[in-house]
């Protein structure tokens, strides 16, 4: 049983459902890709790990004279601080955080090169932060490199990735970024009650290039998954919709 949206659904962007959307939707684009590469090509599921704090502190990671420094700092006011109170105040803490997020490469076999780098973008690369600082560093050290790069936003929430162009913000957007045509790219730009774009996958000059279907590819992550049972469509979505785009749903 499919999704009941025509594009991408809404109900799979919530925090208790998206981590596990993100690493079947990843799986399944690399079993897709694979027989269509192969011989001449390998796809590869790659992990980057990200460490970052409840509340996305910059600090984490910080170098040693940074801690010591902070240190000397709480020492040097802790001087003019009066006398504590008896009664202990209740304080949230700022736990480090392990974020382990998953993407493809497609390398050519006889070199081992990096042609293609696959990105489905997770909320840590869209909310200001440290992730959001080291996704955006990787991110342009692809872009500066010789490998295309293909980047698949399916959230709403978050602030897009940065290009250069001010065109009207749309809820998903797929770049995709064949490393010959840089600094221009083709980014594909949809909307919630729109069906989710076909594109083709950048490879070398002159190879047959494989198109991606997501929303098929999606459909089958939301089968084998089982959210046709487990979504209750009656109850607002995860972020919350605007009131148009509720509506919407609603009929």
């Amino acid at each position: 049983m499919p999704s009941p949206f025509p594009g991408m659904d809404p109900y799979l962007e919530q925090p208790s459902a998206w981590s596990n959307v993100h690493h079947r939707l990843i799986t399944a684009i690399a079993d897709d890709l694979a027989p269509q590469l192969l011989p001449k090509y390998q796809v590869l599921v790659e992990e980057r790990i990200y460490q970052v704090e409840t509340q996305d502190s910059i600090l984490v990671g910080a170098p040693d004279v940074l801690v010591q420094q902070l240190r000397l700092d709480t020492e040097a006011s802790a001087v003019a601080v009066a006398t504590p109170s008896a009664e202990p105040l209740s304080v949230t803490l700022t736990i480090p955080e392990t974020v382990r997020q998953g993407y493809l490469e497609v390398r050519e076999i006889a070199t081992g090169q990096v042609i293609t780098v696959i990105e489905v973008l997770s909320p840590v690369n869209k909310r200001p932060g440290k992730g959001r600082l080291d996704y955006e560093n990787k991110r342009a050290m692809i872009l500066s490199s010789s490998s295309n790069f293909v980047e698949i936003d399916l959230l709403r929430q978050g602030q897009p990735l940065p290009i250069q162009e001010n065109f009207a913000r749309s809820h998903y957007r797929i770049l995709v970024s064949p490393e010959e045509k840089r600094p221009q790219a083709d980014l594909y730009a949809f909307n919630l009650t729109d069906p989710i774009p076909c594109f083709a996958l950048p490879l070398r000059s002159g190879d047959r290039l494989p198109v991606l279907n997501l929303r098929q590819l999606l459909d089958g992550v939301y089968d084998r998954s089982g959210y046709g049972f487990v979504i209750d469509y009656a109850q607002p979505a995860v972020p919350p919709l605007a009131k148009d785009d509720a509506a919407w749903v609603n009929e």
